[in-house]
């Protein structure tokens, strides 16, 4: 009986934290590099250094990325208002869903699986990966790319490193997310601050 209530309450314990949900800052919206100068400032940078991103910083990060704007809308234009894109993102702490309307996160899996990603050195170091999913072939790529360019202003507004990646496991990394078809990857960013 007691192995039995045991298992029970490691069953309850491990539903619980997958079903855990964090409420993210609200993201300033306000300030920052002006427009012209964050184009001018962007660009792909291949190092990285381990420290974590703050609470606030990676808020703002997911708002840009597909965070929710004006009148409902999205911070990314979508083809035909298709809606199809998701984030995931990939920590230390494990594989978290970001849910725009409530500006949180909701946890997927407490495992590490940023090695799927290891496929070049320099990846090893970033500390935050996003993961861009879709369901469909012709429009989810471009709402993908909407948002990576949408984050790699942010990060040149912010002094954060960033580099967007194809090169890694697709199936794998899928498999991890717990996809279902036809959802599948699009493609990755690697995001951290400057060494």
């Amino acid at each position: 009986m007691l192995k039995i209530l045991s298992f029970l309450s490691a069953l309850l314990i491990s539903f619980s934290v997958a079903a855990q949900e964090n409420k993210l800052p609200t993201p300033r919206t306000e300030g920052g590099m002006p427009l012209m100068q964050a184009v001018a400032a962007r660009k792909t940078t291949r190092k990285f250094a381990s420290r974590a991103i703050d609470p606030q910083t990676l808020s703002e990060i997911l708002w840009t990325a597909w965070g929710i704007t004006h009148d409902g809308k999205h911070s990314i234009p979508t083809s035909q208002n298709k809606q199809n894109l998701k984030v995931y993102v990939l920590q230390a702490d494990g594989i978290w869903l970001y849910n725009p309307e409530k500006n949180s996160l909701k946890n997927i899996s407490r495992k590490d699986v940023r090695s799927i990603l290891n496929t070049q050195e320099f990846v090893k170091k970033a500390p935050l990966h996003l993961v861009f999913v879709g369901s469909d072939k012709k429009n989810s790529p471009m709402h993908a790319g909407s948002a990576y360019q949408n984050v790699g202003l942010y990060c040149a507004s912010k002094g954060l490193n960033n580099v967007v990646r194809g090169y890694f496991d697709h199936a794998a990394l899928g498999k991890e997310l717990n996809l279902q078809e036809p959802e599948e990857v699009i493609v990755t960013q690697a995001i951290g601050w400057s060494k």
